[in-house]
């Protein structure tokens, strides 16, 4: 008896990737033409629009004669749309923005008359162990993931909530294939073959890829196919038919860990370190857009539309090929322009109120020193009392010397930074600076196998600054840490950068930050990727590497980031990436990735030869209260009036 197959047809809709975002919305309006079209003729029972919605609405933007039609076949479930907003990436965002990414997005495809959803998740790098409980808060019983699941079967339990993991992947496009139905059969067959060992009696199969629109001809070619398979009869229907058909399959296996096990797919991991500079914009976007909200809703919610407007703004760049620097170089510069919006907005919103109702907040502005402050920046402007006052217009007079200040902690951290046979230590723990070869690209870190990397000479220390062979470290010290600030004009090629702390014993497990929470890993301190780069085709060379939010720690070290957002174990060090440069978005001689992962465009820019930042706090403290860590170097939102 030959096996069900339940086909839904969908298209992953990257909003920019190798292309830049109205190039690729220019072919958004012919392929989603055509799902309406052919939804239109019933050629076609039903489309899955990818599991978010910003796809839809930039389509709209430009047919809005369409909505009605849109709206129709919502409600007549032959369009799914939802839950999110954008396609995030789910290491390398927080819990806030993941939910404000839920919020809109729901509220959203609701509105359009949509309620059935999915947590689709079919090509993010790897996959959080907090997400599933995400999507049970916003009333999401239902997942679907890929990247990262290893040996795990078609259904299974991800920490509570009913999981498909599609075991070849979302991607899909024999169905345009320039070959004959016999071949095409045979093809899937083995394809098949690879899922039903996974899976009960019952498969799903996706149909479609990237940007790829539906065939005219895709239920002929299934049946088609169809009389060539001896063993499955693929029918076309949605990711819902399935769902329910295998509902009493999800608690034969059950998953309770993050999913980033890339010995059957890959999951990217140079991703969390490449373009530095999105990364950090992406940081400093995320907590001052937060910092507005909850200011502005303790002040009555005024604002509350300008926030949403600035979130969807956060969340377009979040979309996963855009913060994992994995785009072209036009497509960067869009993201780091849509950033300094963000920035205009939240920084307004605050100092908008701050201005209306007299509050410190720990960064601020001021033509005169303040009690509590002290000063870190001085430049010439126009007071914020003149530049948001509506009823005034600053004029040449007014311009002046400002003074940016910074709240000055109650009181400074007894830690010992020493230099001792020029070898730099805090407290006892040794601090390196260090860089390496980079023979990989935006999606895969690769070293040569015989570098372990050039360390700095360090030739001096102060109260204020380390100087070494590589750059000038400035550091100050708040009420438990130790802060250190790096600038410094990078103008090497293919490397990278490391902080590196040698800690007394080797590194067996990690505390990270992952939503807003910890995370505990382990590993295996004495696994050396140089030693297992791959020699055959279709390998993705297991590292040390992880993704981190703001905040890492071991042995009693607590390490904490503004957007670098990468760490690596290796024997007794744990080290922190300041910066990745590469020039290729895909390399195809990529010695840690044996084949490519999308296409092998130059990028020049994410080489980041220019000047360069890196702040980096540590302290000594019990991983349980890291959160008042955190706080310190991005403080809680203190209104004092």
């Amino acid at each position: 008896m030959k096996k069900r197959v339940i086909a839904y047809l969908h298209t992953h809709w990257d909003r920019e990737w190798y292309r830049e975002f109205e190039i690729f919305r220019l072919r958004l309006l012919r392929v989603f033409d055509n799902v309406l079209e052919m939804l239109s003729g019933g050629k076609i029972p039903s489309f899955y629009f990818d599991g978010q919605v910003s796809a839809m609405l930039d389509y709209l933007e430009i047919r809005p004669e369409k909505e009605e039609l849109i709206r129709k076949f919502i409600a007549e479930k032959k369009l799914f749309i939802g839950p999110c907003y954008t396609l995030v990436d789910e290491l390398l965002t927080d819990k806030t923005v993941f939910e404000k990414n839920l919020e809109i997005g729901l509220k959203i495809s609701k509105d359009f008359g949509c309620n059935d959803f999915i947590g689709y998740l079919a090509d993010t790098f790897g996959h959080s162990k907090n997400i599933p409980s995400i999507f049970l808060k916003y009333g999401i019983n239902k997942c679907m993931v890929w990247r990262g699941c290893g040996d795990i079967p078609s259904e299974f339990k991800f920490n509570g909530i009913d999981t498909v993991n599609l075991i070849r992947g979302y991607f899909m496009d024999i169905f345009s294939a320039p070959m004959t139905i016999e071949d095409k059969a045979n093809w899937l067959k083995g394809n098949l073959d690879k899922i039903a060992a996974k899976s009960s009696d019952i498969l799903l199969l996706p149909i479609g890829a990237d940007h790829l629109g539906v065939e005219p001809d895709i239920a002929e070619q299934i049946d088609g196919v169809n009389r060539f398979l001896e063993d499955y009869n693929i029918e076309l229907g949605s990711p819902f038919d399935y769902f329910e058909l295998v509902k009493n399959n999800f608690n034969q296996f059950e998953w309770n860990d993050e999913l980033r096990d890339n010995s059957k797919t890959f999951i990217l991991p140079g991703s969390y370190s490449a373009r530095t500079k999105i990364k950090q914009y992406n940081t400093e976007c995320t907590y001052q857009l937060d910092f507005a909200n909850k200011i502005q809703k303790h002040y009555g919610g005024n604002y509350d539309s300008v926030i949403e407007y600035a979130y969807k703004l956060l969340l377009q760049n979040q979309a996963h090929d855009g913060i994992c620097g994995c785009s072209t170089d036009d497509v960067h510069k869009e993201n780091i322009i849509r950033y300094k919006k963000i920035l205009q907005i939240a920084n307004t919103v605050i100092e908008e109120l701050r201005l209306k109702y007299n509050f410190k907040t720990p960064i601020m502005v001021s033509k005169e020193p303040v009690d509590g402050y002290e000063i870190i920046e001085k430049h010439h402007g126009f007071e914020n009392q003149l530049l948001y006052d509506t009823q005034r217009i600053p004029v040449t007079e007014d311009f002046t010397e400002l003074l940016t200040l910074r709240k000055i902690p109650n009181k400074r951290t007894d830690i010992k930074l020493t230099l001792r046979d020029g070898k730099l230590y805090a407290n006892d723990i040794e601090i390196e600076f260090l860089r390496r070869e980079d023979l990989g690209d935006t999606y895969n870190f690769a070293p040569k196998e015989d570098d372990y990397g050039e360390i700095a000479k360090i030739f001096y220390l102060d109260d204020k600054t380390i100087k070494t062979s590589f750059f000038d470290v400035e550091f100050y010290r708040s009420e438990n840490l130790i802060n250190f600030k790096i600038n410094w004009n990078n103008t090497l090629k293919d490397k990278l950068w490391q902080v590196r702390f040698n800690l007394k014993n080797p590194v067996t497990e990690t505390f990270s930050e992952d939503m807003n929470s910890l995370l505990h890993r382990t590993f295996d301190p004495d696994y050396d990727m140089r030693k297992h780069l791959p020699k055959t085709r279709g390998i993705e060379t297991k590292s040390n590497f992880a993704p981190m939010q703001r905040y890492v720690g071991s042995q009693g070290l607590g390490i904490i980031t503004k957007g670098l957002t990468e760490y690596e174990v290796y024997k007794n060090q744990l080290s922190i990436t300041i910066l990745r440069s590469t020039g290729i978005i895909s390399n195809p001689k990529n010695p840690a990735r044996s084949t490519p992962a999308g296409p092998p465009l130059a990028v020049p820019e994410a080489q980041q030869i220019c000047e360069n930042t890196a702040e980096i706090s540590i302290g000594f403290f019990n991983e349980n209260c890291y959160q008042k860590y955190i706080d310190e170097v991005f403080p809680n939102v203190c209104i004092e009036d």
